[in-house]
């Protein structure tokens, strides 16, 4: 009875948690502008906190990690991943990561 059901309400394989049809496989161009985005503002912010004289030990790391327009493709979008296929993972299959700092390094060859 419920196995025909289509839409909203269509069954998805468990194996994918639930999630097989409702994120897309890759980054709409919105997306990535709005990743851009945010990586912009937060290096703004680190340069308004350095303009301003306020010196501390958070703040000098945080100066040393690459901006916005020195990082690679492939830094901006994706993200390190133990359990992904060649341990990179896009940036929109993590949970909240518009909430979150995307990070900008990753661990030496990968």
């Amino acid at each position: 009875m419920f196995g025909s059901l289509g839409g909203a309400f269509r069954p998805t394989l468990t194996a994918f948690g639930g999630r097989a049809w409702r994120i897309s496989w890759r980054m709409s161009k919105t997306r990535k502008a709005n990743v851009r985005k945010r990586l912009r503002e937060v290096d703004s912010v680190i340069d308004t906190l350095a303009a301003s004289g306020v010196d501390c030990k958070q703040l000098e790391l945080a100066k040393a990690i690459p901006r916005e327009h020195e990082m690679l493709p492939r830094d901006k979008y994706t993200t390190f991943s133990r359990t992904a296929n060649k341990h990179r993972k896009s940036v929109h299959k993590v949970p909240h990561f518009t909430k979150r700092p995307i990070p900008r390094t990753t661990p030496v060859g990968f």
